[in-house]
């Protein structure tokens, strides 16, 4: 087979490999969620403590990174100071404690189907916070994309058959701290030069997020467990779903690393309509007529969004090709004077 059937063949692997990377992200996410769903809520398996799942998580996911890390070496750990340490991952870890505990109580309140919805404010939150902490530029187009999506979910909302008020603060409390959480991650890590994969990053933030946890867990979980004489840990139950969720962080690493960020924001929509048909279709929520089209509205605006930078990092792309390109010709053409000057020095004087 000739070169041009060759080159043919490496670009339809690398489409297959990262569409299975796609799917498999899909599954796990897709899996983790149903599943806490399923534990959390009162008409299903019926273990209404979120504070006690995210701690079941947080205990697994940081015994499992200690022994790659620590005693199988899979992962090399990252260099990083106690100073380091809890001026940045301490906070980090404190938001995402936060984020993980509210959106597992969220499923007690409220459908799969509208949680999904509540998510797409996400980006919302993202540019918003980071331009508060000035590490995004305002943008009066941006800033209407984001108010179109926010005028979605409101539809979404207004639309919703089992709308529950403390269940949305819940949700919308989450989209916040881990909004915040991944802008801090850019202005606390990423700014000097410190990257976590899902193993590092557990790692070093799980413990952390257990020892936030462990506060709020003393005071409203911890009781009501004690005095419920008939639970009885359900090691496969609790094992799956911890298995699941340790998973699912190193599916976002393979994803992320093999593609990018923004295939992953992609395959996140799918995900939300997958979700949302599931929700309907099998667990039997309502959606309604409004909530869909306040969800595609949002979904429009968080289309585009992605659209805008995918069309940015483009641009960037571009700049930087031409820069170097200026810079190599720059280069030649020095080496070039050089080389001529060097020749005259070199001529036999009469």
């Amino acid at each position: 087979m000739g070169k041009g059937g060759s080159l043919s063949e490496g670009v339809i692997k690398n489409i297959i490999i990262s569409y299975t990377y796609v799917a498999i992200w899909i599954f796990l996410s897709f899996t983790v969620i149903v599943y806490n769903k399923y534990i959390l809520d009162k008409k299903m398996y019926g273990w209404p403590f979120p504070i006690s799942l995210t701690m079941i998580h947080m205990s697994f996911c940081s015994t499992l990174a200690f022994l790659l890390i620590k005693v199988l070496k899979v992962v090399e750990p990252v260099s990083m100071s106690r100073d380091t340490y809890l001026r940045s991952v301490v906070p980090i870890g404190a938001l995402y404690s936060l984020s993980l505990w509210l959106s597992n109580s969220a499923y007690i309140y409220l459908s799969v189907s509208f949680i999904q919805m509540l998510k797409a404010l996400m980006p919302v939150a993202v540019y918003s916070i980071g331009v508060l902490f000035k590490k995004e530029g305002f943008k009066s187009e941006t800033m209407m994309n984001m108010l179109s999506i926010s005028f979605g979910v409101a539809i979404a909302a207004y639309g919703e058959a089992r709308f529950d008020v403390w269940g949305v603060i819940l949700q919308l409390g989450a989209v916040a701290f881990e909004a915040t959480r991944l802008v801090m991650i850019q202005i606390l890590l990423t700014s000097k030069g410190i990257t976590l994969n899902p193993i590092t990053s557990l790692y070093y933030v799980a413990p952390c997020c257990l020892a936030f946890l462990f506060i709020p867990w003393i005071v409203v979980e911890f009781p009501i467990l004690r005095d419920t004489s008939s639970f009885h840990f359900d090691y496969l139950i609790f094992g799956t779903n911890s298995f699941c969720a340790f998973a699912l962080n190193l599916a976002v690493f393979l994803l992320v690393g093999k593609t990018s960020a923004l295939t992953m924001n992609v395959a996140g929509v799918v995900k939300d309509w997958l979700l949302i048909a599931f929700s309907w279709s099998v667990i039997k929520d309502t959606v309604t007529p409004i909530n869909l089209f306040g969800y595609g509205i949002a979904f429009l605006g968080v289309a585009y969004y992605n659209h805008a930078k995918l069309q940015a990092l483009k641009a960037k792309e571009a700049q930087k090709t031409t820069t170097q390109q200026a810079d190599e010709e720059a280069g030649r053409l020095l080496e070039e004077r050089e080389d001529n000057e060097g020749g005259r020095k070199n001529e036999p004087q009469d």
